[in-house]
């Protein structure tokens, strides 16, 4: 039977939540249940585990999967973003931890018709959910190509954003881009010289951006943060693997934020906005997988695990 989603870091996961006995942890992207399940095991036979995912294709997966631990697990269909709503309608206060594994799954990567790999012909959607909100192609085909420029900068960190943006805006005047393969190709003659000797593909950077785009993964991120912060017990650990290089930078600059507190300019000799620590910094650096993770799952490789506790 295929893997629906191979989960990584499995028992860094562990270790960084601190799970215990009787315990309540919230999974954000439960995707197929690997780390929601190690979750369940280590905290039996009592702790409870929300978890949350806006693919509904992820849910019956992992609804599969936990069906042995019953009623101590709450699947919900939503975005992590919207955390707290999502346990102040289950009347769940605080909790002891939450794990956010950001990016995109196994299964929706080679899942030929969610089109957000280049390696397999599809249509432009990229929707994590995809029965809401506009698809990759939407913005494609509608965008000004300033904002697609912006967005493929930004998102993607793509030096070539502005070339790229310019011949999405002139190809679609002549025929729409539908596919995952029109763009793939339009992006690689950009770089005619170079593309055969690039460390990634060359659409790669493109295709993240789109997909951040689409998803709002940013700002969801960012919100999720702050919520889930404020919704931690004292003692309580919020574990974040990201992918790429903006979700860690937006991770570990709000857990440092967190630890710091007080947001007065430096040079104020009395601190003025009374803000103080909320969190401990327990990854100065972040954990990376080991060589037999990656040889086992090469997807593994760029994932970073942070962990901040509450205080």
């Amino acid at each position: 039977m295929a893997v629906f989603h191979t989960p990584v870091m499995v028992k860094e996961v562990i270790r960084s939540l601190h799970c215990r006995v009787g315990a309540i942890y919230v999974d954000g992207t439960v995707g197929g249940g690997g780390h929601a399940e190690a979750i369940l095991l280590s905290t039996a036979p009592d702790g409870l585990l929300i978890g949350i995912d806006a693919d509904g294709d992820a849910l019956r997966e992992t609804e599969k999967r936990l069906a042995p631990f019953g009623k101590r697990k709450i699947l919900v269909k939503g975005n992590f973003a919207d955390m707290n709503a999502i346990l102040a309608e289950r009347n769940i206060g605080k909790v002891d931890g939450i794990l956010l594994d950001l990016g995109v799954s196994s299964h929706q990567l080679d899942t030929t018709e969610r089109g957000f790999s280049f390696s397999m012909d599809a249509p432009l959607d990229m929707r994590m959910d995809s029965s809401w909100g506009n698809s990759a192609y939407d913005l494609i085909q509608t965008l000004p190509g300033e904002e697609l420029e912006r967005i493929i900068r930004d998102y993607g960190e793509e030096r070539m954003a502005r070339r790229i943006a310019r011949s999405i805006v002139e190809s679609r005047n002549h025929s729409p881009i539908r596919t995952t393969a029109d763009l793939a190709s339009l992006v690689v003659r950009m770089f005619p010289h170079k593309a055969g000797r690039q460390r990634i593909h060359p659409a790669t950077r493109t295709f993240q951006a789109l997909r951040i785009a689409v998803n709002d993964e940013l700002a969801c991120l960012a919100r999720a943060l702050t919520d889930g912060v404020k919704r931690l017990k004292p003692g309580g650990r919020f574990s974040v693997i990201s992918f790429h290089s903006l979700e860690d930078r937006i991770v570990k600059n709000a857990f440092r934020a967190g630890e710091k507190g007080c947001i007065c300019p430096p040079d104020l000799p009395l601190c003025a906005c009374g803000l103080k620590p909320t969190l401990k910094v327990l990854t100065r650096k972040p954990e990376t997988p080991g060589e037999a993770e990656i040889h086992d799952n090469p997807r593994s490789r760029s994932a970073k695990l942070r962990t901040a506790e509450r205080i």
